[in-house]
């Protein structure tokens, strides 16, 4: 198989869909359903922004900037980006540690951070986090975003600023409950009871919206006393402001640097979960070096309007396939609705109550939470359930970084030991007892070879990496002068790492200074280049194409 070229991997979808042909048809897919995207998008975007520690333009100004630019550039063809639902746990955070200024430098960097990643190619390696990592901290910010809501669905008065850690932000909600307003609560209970009943009975409606505006009207027309967009925030503004580079202070640079990170390693994982979904939906296939690329590019450009952390969005993805996009069209069109919807729209939007933003993001976090395969992840085995409890718990009640430091490295542990007791040092019996064999993967030996005193066979099968060492050390350290000739049938070895290799070696020299000659039988290629670059050559160790041919050879010794 031929390396991808540069033009194979930064190639932005939309090229590739213009060379195809893009005609008048594609374009009126592309604008119906950049139209029903941008209406499920207008809502939550304003939604997230709030919950996000930031005002509600704020969210608009990152859909419109960083959206169109994901789906300009992108690697995906079905791509949606902007603020998502994800990144309020860390964005309230940041903005709340380090203010406005900090927040948008966090951004930025995190912007050239993805843009590296991109162009180094590393988007591939974002594959290898395990399922019940991304599981955890995606129930985690579930919770977490619902908790966030709280204050607002039932329209508590707290005395000082909310607590961001969960336990003392339930503290301070309980105590806070004799200020409950019913009006708020009734607002957010309807909106979520419309979302719901829409989605059952109307599906191909855009049910956020829906919920969001007759809630806005009921609100209005009876006169309840609710907080809206108007009285906290005093509206949105109706268009973009100028672009400007955030202030960089090297002090604050560094001070954000760790959010940046994790804006950074969130966004990757996000965008490229979401655009295997699309892929899933759609048959095609993304280009992950490119969709990085993208997302750094869009991060810069959202932090340029003032804007926040862009991501792919796994839901407003769907909604595009689903609405029958042709390629990123769609996407740059639903950008171009939104700013429409902006400039015209944006008086209406000082009506919104804030408790009805409040149900759209307890629906949201009720659509994140993947319950029923959380429960199917604690049953299916004990490692997969200790990955999901930590990564879910740390993410919860420390910190969603932490959560996917420690849920990744225990995975890794756990692929460890799974690979380590896969690898299988086999001598002295034969081998029609080996698993293996019975399965036919390999041909038996002659069970001659085992009647032979003056040689003995070891067999080692699977990886043969740092992990599984202990175990094949544990055999060849069994080696005694008794025997005239080792041979070790490597055919079977899939992996050898540095350390495998230099347990070989020690293995040879040992057997060498009793007299032992080695023979290495059966190494593929890569192996073999393995073993060689560790000194494993003639006379430390002779190879053989195979075992039969490592025993004639180890016959013919002198006695």
């Amino acid at each position: 198989m031929s390396t991808p070229s540069f033009a194979d991997l930064f190639t932005p979808k939309l090229v590739t869909v213009l060379r195809e042909g893009y005609g008048a048809g594609d374009l009126r897919a592309d604008a119906v359903a950049g139209l029903t995207v941008a209406i499920v998008a207008l809502p939550l975007s304003m939604a997230i922004a709030i919950a996000s520690g930031t005002t509600p333009d704020r969210g608009l100004y990152t859909a419109i900037v960083g959206g169109f630019l994901v789906s300009l550039l992108g690697g995906s063809r079905f791509q949606i980006g902007g603020p998502a639902g994800a990144f309020i746990v860390l964005v309230a955070a940041t903005a709340a540690r380090h203010g406005l200024e900090g927040l948008l430098l966090a951004t930025f960097l995190s912007g050239l951070m993805l843009l590296a990643l991109g162009f180094l190619r590393l988007g591939t390696y974002v594959k290898f986090i395990p399922y019940p990592v991304t599981v955890g901290f995606t129930s985690g910010i579930a919770v977490i975003i619902f908790a966030s809501q709280l204050r607002e669905l039932f329209g508590l008065t707290l005395a000082g600023q909310e607590p961001g850690p969960i336990l003392p932000k339930f503290q301070a909600l309980f105590g806070a409950l004799p200020t409950l307003n019913p009006a708020a609560l009734g607002v957010a209970l309807f909106t979520i009871l419309v979302i719901a009943g829409l989605r059952r009975w109307r599906p191909s409606w855009p049910s956020l919206l829906v919920a969001v505006t007759l809630a806005s009207a009921l609100a209005a027309l009876f006169g309840l006393p609710v907080e809206t967009i108007g009285s906290r925030f005093g509206g949105i503004p109706g268009g973009l402001p100028a672009p400007a580079l955030p202030s960089f202070d090297p002090d604050l640079a560094l001070a954000v640097l760790p959010d940046a990170v994790s804006f950074t390693l969130l966004g990757a994982i996000e965008s490229l979960l979401s655009a295997v979904v699309a892929d899933g939906m759609s048959g095609r296939r993304h280009r992950s070096s490119m969709e990085l690329v993208a997302q750094g590019a869009a991060n810069l450009g959202s932090a340029l309007f003032g804007g926040i952390c862009v991501t792919g969005t796994i839901a407003r993805t769907a909604t595009n396939v689903r609405a029958g996009a042709k390629g990123p069209v769609a996407g740059m069109l639903h950008s171009l609705f939104l700013l429409l919807f902006m400039l015209f729209l944006a008086p209406l939007a000082a009506f919104i109550p804030l408790a009805a933003l409040a149900g759209v993001l307890a629906t949201v976090a009720w659509n994140m939470a993947e319950r029923h395969v959380f429960l199917a992840l604690l049953r299916a085995s004990r490692g997969d359930a200790l990955v999901l409890l930590a990564t879910f718990l740390l993410t919860v009640f420390r910190d969603l970084t932490e959560g996917i430091v420690v849920g990744f490295g225990l995975g890794a542990l756990l692929f460890i030991k799974r690979m380590a007791d896969a690898t299988v040092v086999e001598a002295g019996v034969p081998s029609l007892d080996d698993r293996a064999d019975r399965e036919g993967d390999r041909a038996p030996y002659d069970a001659a070879l085992h009647a032979d005193p003056d040689f003995v066979v070891y067999r080692v099968s699977g990886a043969f990496f740092f992990g599984a060492t202990a175990k094949v050390e544990a055999v060849l350290d069994r080696i005694t002068g008794r025997h005239k000739a080792l041979v070790l049938d490597l055919a079977a070895v899939s992996v050898l790492d540095s350390t495998g290799a230099n347990a070989i070696e020690t293995a040879c020299r040992k057997a060498g200074r009793q007299g032992v000659k080695v023979f290495i039988a059966g190494a593929p290629g890569p192996i073999r280049r393995v073993l060689k670059s560790h000194g494993l050559r003639p006379p430390l160790a002779a190879y053989a194409s195979g075992v039969e041919a490592a025993v004639a050879a180890a016959r013919r010794l002198p006695a």
